[in-house]
């Protein structure tokens, strides 16, 4: 564990700065950094020295930027504006939300019961990352990968079932 916390104080930021070169966000980058040093400690067994460390940790950030920013644009959703808004009669609008609220409900049965909950307390109820990580006694960072990957999952199962 203390070797791995010096690889992470000795690399942190040359990871932080290819993925905000990737991103061009700041908290993007900051999540994809700590993600990526979660995956390199999970794989750092499969490291074979062929390389340098470096040049492993670098292709491993590379390509978990890649993989994300190709998911985010596969799953780019487009919201309606208000010029397309303004062409649906009032009344219409409590109901289309009513029918969405109604289908968003149904893809979410399909999702863990924790993950809907962390979802709720940080959309719905406003709760603080640095509070639900107490309430569920786990990192910050994790959190946010929960949430992350439950929105995720929560798009696919609705771009499946309703589009």
């Amino acid at each position: 564990m203390e070797s791995f916390d010096s690889i992470y104080k000795r690399y942190s930021e040359m990871v932080y700065k290819q993925c905000f070169s990737m991103t061009k966000n700041h908290e993007v980058a900051k999540d994809f950094t700590q993600e990526i040093f979660i995956k390199v400690f999970v794989k750092l067994n499969t490291f074979q020295s062929r390389s340098d460390f470096s040049t492993w940790l670098y292709s491993v950030a590379y390509n978990y930027c890649i993989d994300q920013l190709r998911l985010t644009k596969r799953l780019r959703t487009e919201f309606l504006s208000d010029s397309h808004l303004r062409n649906v009669p009032e009344s219409d609008h409590a109901e289309v939300a009513n029918v969405q609220l109604q289908d968003l409900e149904l893809v979410m049965e399909e999702l863990r019961s924790e993950d809907v909950e962390i979802l709720r307390l940080k959309y719905e109820k406003g709760v603080s990352i640095k509070s639900i990580s107490q309430q569920y006694n786990i990192s910050e960072s994790a959190i946010k990968m929960r949430l992350m990957r439950t929105r995720i999952k929560l798009q696919s199962a609705y771009s499946r079932r309703f589009l």
